[in-house]
């Protein structure tokens, strides 16, 4: 009996070792300088406040500065190509949205950008689901209705979004594929001058961020159909989930972390433990409530496999559409 209490702990010692050796490892992993947070984004926008809410947090327990530096232009290449031309030593994070780690794989692929080779996924931090909004004159009442409507009236219903091979703009094509419809799509140079034209009627529906279409719903400027997730939005319960309608219809933006290819792995698992642990601080988690986001904080593993199914999805999608970058 003896040998085989031993034998037990011997096989849990085991099993456990590979762990325990890795969480030694990231643990024994520490910056020696600042630490930077590249968003492609000017301030003030969803993904950089939620890097402002983690730097600090991250920080008291690095025992370092985390910055966050703002490197907006040309859809994320700006900040992409920044860095990439960073040292991989773990100082450098590239915080990106779907558009900047998955879309622009397929939009820009003249450019050679190949972003699974070149990134080592950190964490997906959050996600962001889209509501489907349309004019009050619209008939369709639900997504089922409209997706009828369209197939009435072929290439007669146009819908806005924020810019050409914008995640807005693919959610639409997705709809037109996965519906068997044909709708037009009308680019605009941000979501103010397309919300502008959707309660003018200019346009009948557009995709968008709850934090931007919620003012217009609650004025009853525009009448919301559908969610873009995988369920139905805690904050809007009784709104249908489009995948009710369309079992693979989804559409997040979501924000992840990756770093360069060639980071130690002792630096990935040590950030990683560090952007989880930021992610699940209350105040943190409150802010992200009030933004429409649901926080993740991922391990690398199921980032890697989440991008590349990512990547797969909207490169599909552009190359159906015939998309190009403008």
């Amino acid at each position: 009996m003896p040998s085989l209490t031993i034998g037990r702990r011997s096989v849990w010692g085991a099993a456990a070792l590979p762990f325990l050796t890795r969480r030694a490892a990231a643990q024994a992993w520490a910056p020696q300088r600042p630490v930077r947070i590249v968003i492609g984004f000017p301030p003030g926008g969803g993904i950089d406040v939620l890097a402002r809410l983690m730097a600090p947090k991250m920080a008291e327990k690095l025992g370092q500065t985390v910055l966050v530096e703002n490197r907006p232009g040309a859809n994320g290449l700006t900040a992409t190509q920044s860095v990439l031309q960073s040292e991989a030593d773990g100082l450098t994070i590239f915080f990106g949205t779907t558009g900047n780690l998955a879309v622009n794989q397929a939009l820009y692929a003249h450019t050679g950008l190949d972003l699974l080779r070149d990134f080592t996924p950190l964490s997906l931090a959050a996600s962001l689901p889209f509501v489907l909004s349309v004019h009050p004159d619209v008939p369709a009442k639900n997504l089922a209705e409209l997706i009828a409507l369209a197939r009435a009236r072929p290439g007669e219903l146009n819908y806005g979004s924020s810019g050409s091979g914008g995640l807005p703009h693919l959610a639409g094509e997705l709809l037109n594929a996965q519906a068997g419809i044909r709708t037009v799509h009308v680019p605009y140079r941000g979501s103010s001058p397309a919300y502008a034209d959707l309660i003018g009627g200019r346009v009948q529906f557009m995709f968008d961020a709850l934090a931007i279409s919620q003012p217009h719903i609650q004025a009853g400027r525009v009448r919301p159909l559908a969610t873009t997730g995988a369920g139905r939005m805690a904050s809007m319960p009784d709104l249908p989930a489009a995948n009710e309608v369309l079992p693979d219809f989804e559409v997040v933006n979501w924000y992840g972390m990756v770093m360069r290819a060639g980071t130690p792995a002792a630096a990935i698992r040590r950030l990683q433990q560090e952007v989880a642990d930021a992610l699940r601080q209350p105040d943190v988690a409150e802010r992200a409530t009030s933004l429409g986001l649901d926080l993740v904080g991922s391990t690398p593993e199921d980032f890697a496999a989440f991008q590349r199914a990512e990547v797969a999805k909207w490169g599909d999608v552009i190359r159906t559409a015939g998309i190009k970058a403008e």
